[in-house]
């Protein structure tokens, strides 16, 4: 029976080395392949194609080249070895695509060749953002791209010195956005009338093509502090529109704009009694000049119908007249020239560009004299009401108040830039 015992644990034991024995060298092997399967895994992971143009770049040849002064498409692409005969089919692209009239100096090239030196594609940079291919390899066919782009976020705050041009300037932005700001709060903010002291706030993105930044901004929030005083812009969608907001829910949007041009300055107000510089007396001036450089782009302060476009030889010179409803009608005077194919009987938008500031009539510099007549009789245009757009609705204020308090408490928490003196 003792004998029995011990031959069956002894039995036992060796069946357990063999077991052992056999699943040890499974386990190495499962172990062994499924490191073989991963390394073949990661092996096989292409490395990233650097692209340009939407090309694969590295697998060509590339001559850069920009245009130089005076050069047109023919000097440039003689340079980069092209015959007259490739230049000529160049040439018979269709003008929507490129208009070879309108290249410029600075403006960028290319030349992609392939590795035995053949020409493949020509690229015509039109601006930062878009170019014209050329496909040379398929019968000189021409193809509009755009470059992708990049809106990267930034946020500011500054204090107005002199203007706000200049505080942007200041505080390490772009003077652009001062013009930004004047759109959106074009409708409650008389830009023309602001002091020393007055505060501004931005959260703003910028554009970017391959890392360089552009000048194109959007406002994504802001707010401007004047005499106590703090106005908010806050955007939201109702509607399937997005408008900026104030912070009681009121649209900043009215029917109409505060001025008719981005900002400059108003070199004369609305008086019942002042000397003209040209006529050298006193007369009634019922309106307000906007001293601007000629060439400035000037808006309809409000939707309505052109009923008059003319001409005053000795008085306002090149005008627009809009009746904008029954009660208000606007004129604009002294203009270089009108907007292209503005006419009697247009019916124009809010900010839709009707002429261009100049020195036209009855003037002795480049200005915009800009007149509001209120059921028929001049009234100040800086005083002017403005009835704002649809406000939040009752269904939307729960969801609007969310996005008003984070973004007002993120401007609160930008740090003031201040002029060094």
């Amino acid at each position: 029976m003792k004998i029995n015992i011990i031959a069956i644990t002894a039995i036992t034991v060796l069946v357990a080395l063999g077991l052992v024995l056999i699943l040890i060298p499974q386990k190495n092997e499962g172990i062994a392949e499924s490191e073989q399967i991963e390394n073949v895994t990661i092996d096989s992971i292409p490395a990233p194609v650097a692209t340009k143009y939407g090309l694969p770049i590295e697998e060509f040849i590339v001559t850069y080249d920009t245009v130089r002064q005076r050069e047109t498409l023919a000097t440039v692409m003689y340079r980069l070895g092209f015959s007259s005969n490739d230049i000529y089919r160049i040439t018979q692209c269709p003008d929507t695509v490129f208009d070879e009239r309108k290249i410029r100096p600075g403006q960028a090239c290319a030349l992609l060749c392939g590795n035995d030196s053949t020409p493949h594609y020509f690229i015509y940079e039109t601006n930062p953002k878009s170019y014209v291919t050329f496909d040379i390899a398929n019968g000189f066919t021409a193809a509009k791209c755009e470059k992708p782009t990049v809106w990267k976020s930034a946020e500011v705050a500054g204090r107005v010195n002199s203007s706000l041009w200049v505080a942007m300037q200041e505080s390490g932005t772009s003077p652009q956005l001062a013009v930004e700001m004047s759109h959106i709060f074009g409708w409650s903010i008389d830009f023309f009338g602001i002091q020393k002291g007055d505060e501004f706030r931005l959260i703003y993105s910028r554009e970017h093509v391959e890392d360089k930044p552009l000048n194109n901004y959007r406002i994504e929030a802001a707010s401007f502090s004047a005499s106590g005083n703090t106005v908010y812009a806050i955007p939201f969608t109702q509607g399937e529109e997005e408008l900026f907001y104030n912070i009681d829910g009121n649209s900043l949007e009215g029917a109409f704009l505060k001025a008719p041009l981005d900002f400059y300055r108003i070199s004369s107000k609305f008086s019942n009694s002042r000397y003209h510089p040209v006529l050298k007396r006193y007369r009634a001036h019922h309106g307000v000049d906007y001293a601007a450089p000629t060439g400035t782009p000037v808006y309809a302060i409000g939707s309505g119908k052109v009923i008059k476009k003319g001409y005053q030889a000795n008085g306002g010179g090149n005008y627009v007249k809009i009746r904008h409803n029954s009660t208000y009608t606007t004129t604009y005077m002294h203009l270089s020239k009108f907007a292209k194919g503005l006419k009697e009987g247009d019916h124009v938008k809010q900010k839709q560009v009707i002429g261009y500031v100049g020195s036209t009539g009855l003037s002795t510099g480049p200005h915009l004299d800009f007149r509001v007549h209120e059921n028929g009789k001049p009234v100040n245009p800086l005083t002017i009401k403005s009835q704002p757009k649809m406000p939040i609705s009752d269904a939307n204020k729960e969801a609007f108040a969310i996005v008003r308090d984070s973004l007002v408490n993120r401007l609160a928490d930008i740090k003031l830039t201040l002029k060094q003196e």
